[in-house]
């Protein structure tokens, strides 16, 4: 039996890439490692926590000696690294926050993989990086965001993870590891944590609180749907060119305001509101600091070569992650107001 370490497994993506894992493969060990910050949620998982190849380890990627040990203990065949501090306006606040998480963390990973795998750097394990499209820096209006593009972080967080896939990639020129890096766009879906902008307007429209909109809303973001992008990540790992970068993007460019629209539109139905009520909402914020104009991403390279390609249009992708927050109304109050933090405890300290 594959053992594979997911790492910040109970995320929003993470969450997403063990229950296709968890789900698709029977034969792999799928071990979730997460620390459990305020990001992480087990009730993400709740549907697959007591399947037989899944198993929860609550664990901080910073504490190198506890990694060697987990490698060891677990013999773990291959890793899919998702664990990070992703969110701007804090890496801005509380830069040193992400320098741990994402620069530091990472090496230890890379380090308990490079004792583990020792004899077999080239073979049978393999080292997967998620990284972000925010690497590359900000693009005007046109062109897009290929994986020879330069690096040009702007923010503390997209600088601390442009520094991980560097050290990524060293790893594997010096070491020998083998190693899969991907870039991905704006992820949108069910399970995302609430400060992020679709959730949050989704929740505010609902309650008919103000709706926050940097600036003019003219940033563009490429937009792409949670699940498509577990499926890419299930096919980089298997079947991803060794020491090779792959760039996931959704092809949906929108502006901030016009998503906002959209969204607003599709609330207003769904929730039985006269057309406009919910666009009263929208309010206009200072703009954030080193805030990228745009970012869009060419997927040629994975679509050509391992056949993924985006399985919706946004508008559909929206429709459907609209329903699931309305749907899920318990889980949205227990991730704001906190209560979400005691799953851990009384799901898994209490067994």
């Amino acid at each position: 039996m594959k053992t594979i370490l997911i790492t910040g497994g109970a995320g929003f993506i993470g969450s997403h890439v063990v229950r296709l894992f968890v789900n698709k493969y029977p034969d792999y060990s799928i071990i979730n490692l997460d620390n459990l910050t305020y990001a992480g949620n087990l009730a993400n998982l709740a549907d697959v926590e007591k399947m037989s190849n899944y198993e929860f380890i609550k664990a901080d990627i910073v504490e190198g000696v506890t990694m060697m040990e987990i490698f060891r203990a677990y013999k773990v065949d291959g890793v899919i690294h998702l664990a990070a501090e992703s969110h701007v306006d804090r890496s801005i606040s509380s830069p040193m926050e992400f320098i741990h998480a994402n620069i530091v963390g990472t090496v230890n990973l890379l380090n308990a993989a490079r004792i583990a795998w020792k004899d077999n750097l080239e073979n049978e394990n393999r080292f997967y990086h998620i990284s972000t499209d925010e690497v590359y820096g900000s693009l005007g209006d046109t062109g897009f965001f290929t994986e020879s593009t330069a690096y040009d972080p702007r923010s503390p967080y997209s600088a601390s993870k442009a520094s991980s896939d560097h050290l990524v990639r060293a790893y594997y020129h010096t070491y020998k590891l083998s190693v899969v890096l991907s870039n991905c766009s704006n992820n949108y879906g069910s399970f995302q944590f609430p400060e992020k902008l679709i959730p949050l307007a989704i929740n505010n429209i609902r309650n008919n609180k103000q709706i926050p909109v940097y600036g003019k809303g003219e940033n563009v973001r490429d937009w792409l749907y949670v699940e498509d992008h577990a499926i890419a990540i299930d096919l980089i790992y298997h079947w991803g060119l060794n020491g090779e970068t792959y760039n996931i993007g959704g092809q949906n460019e929108w502006k901030n305001i016009d998503l906002i629209r959209l969204l607003c539109k599709i609330m207003d139905k769904k929730l039985d509101r006269e057309p406009g009520t919910s666009e009263k909402l929208i309010t206009f914020v200072k703009d954030r600091a080193g805030h990228d104009l745009r970012y869009a991403i060419d997927s040629s390279k994975i679509q050509e070569e391992l056949g993924w390609k985006p399985s919706l249009q946004f508008e559909e992708g929206m429709e459907k992650t609209i329903d699931w927050y309305l749907a899920n109304e318990k889980w949205m109050k227990n991730v704001t107001s906190g209560d979400y933090q005691k799953y851990y405890e009384e799901q898994y300290l209490k067994r």
